[in-house]
């Protein structure tokens, strides 16, 4: 495995680590909210439950989000060199683990079922976005002990997290891409894994520069806490797209899907698997929650992707 920053992580996670004192002194994150959602805590979360309850179903939503799911896709690239047919990719994201813990046990069940090549994460690990975070590492550390990969396990931050949360997952073996890119090896060919900052909150992203060094004619995949860099991705020739963040709305309807996406992109593109262009793209639902631990018509999940040239 080539890994071709030699920073170390703290200097990789400068730029986010100086965003955090602009957080502080100024009191807000850099991308403003509208004003319906910029108090969702105090008005809209406890109407959305109030209703729930009205109608006798909040804790069906609550039992809902217990109840994590495998899915399974296989996806075809023509670029995808042999020695990588057949090369399963595990996709977790969104675990918020302090905010439903009581889905770890059964989330770590299935993680114990499944022998990926690889396991990936895209980000939000915990369920606040302040505050101290020291509640959140035994649970994950449950979740990584859990997870058995051949080739590792690889995650991005998201906009919920600190960079604190970089140095002691990376401590549990949870390799932090910030900005950077890893060769992954089989025999003499390879593909190339690109993780990047989160893009939303903190705007730490460098997608162009992550990094230029990738051969041009690489498979690429790239991690992204949110699908909204599609079109810039697809235009740097990366293959397969990897994100979250949208929850998938957490509450979805028939044949309308989910109210909100909380991302700046088409609603195709906010949940499940998605083309642009000739890059494919998955964006996961997620395995944890936020604002309420429910969930209607997506359940939480876990991503595994089959890869093939046929």
């Amino acid at each position: 495995m080539n890994i071709l920053e030699d920073r170390s992580l703290a200097e990789r996670l400068k730029l986010r680590i100086e965003r955090e004192k602009e957080f502080a002194l100024t009191g807000r994150k850099l991308r403003n909210k509208s004003w319906l959602f910029r108090y969702e805590k105090v008005w809209m979360r406890p109407l959305i439950k109030f209703c729930l309850q009205s109608c006798g179903l909040y804790r069906r939503g609550v039992r809902n989000a217990l109840n994590p799911v495998v899915r399974h896709l296989k996806l075809t690239f023509d670029n995808l060199p042999s020695a990588f047919e057949g090369y399963t990719l595990l996709h977790l994201s969104d675990f918020h683990v302090d905010g439903v813990p009581y889905l770890v046990a059964p989330l770590c069940e299935l993680l114990r079922s499944l022998t990926p090549d690889l396991c990936v994460i895209t980000g939000d690990y915990r369920f606040d976005d302040e505050g101290t975070c020291e509640h959140v590492y035994p649970l994950m550390r449950r979740v990584l002990d859990s997870v058995s990969a051949r080739d590792g396990v690889f995650g991005i931050l998201g906009n919920h997290d600190v960079a604190e949360i970089a140095f002691t997952l990376d401590e549990m073996g949870l390799r932090m891409l910030i900005n950077e890119a890893v060769e992954i090896c089989r025999g003499n060919q390879s593909i190339w894994l690109g993780g990047i900052d989160d893009p939303f909150d903190y705007k730490c992203d460098d997608l162009p520069g992550t990094p230029q060094s990738v051969p041009a004619n690489a498979f690429k995949l790239l991690l992204a806490h949110t699908p909204e860099l599609y079109e810039s991705a697809a235009q740097l020739g990366v293959n397969l797209y990897l994100s979250g963040h949208t929850h998938a709305g957490q509450i979805r309807f028939p044949f309308v899907g989910s109210i909100r996406n909380n991302a700046d992109c088409p609603s195709a593109y906010a949940y499940g698997h998605w083309q642009h262009g000739e890059m494919h793209g998955y964006t996961s639902a997620g395995i944890g929650c936020s604002g309420l631990p429910i969930r209607f018509n997506c359940p939480p999940e876990l991503v595994l992707i089959q890869l093939s040239s046929r």
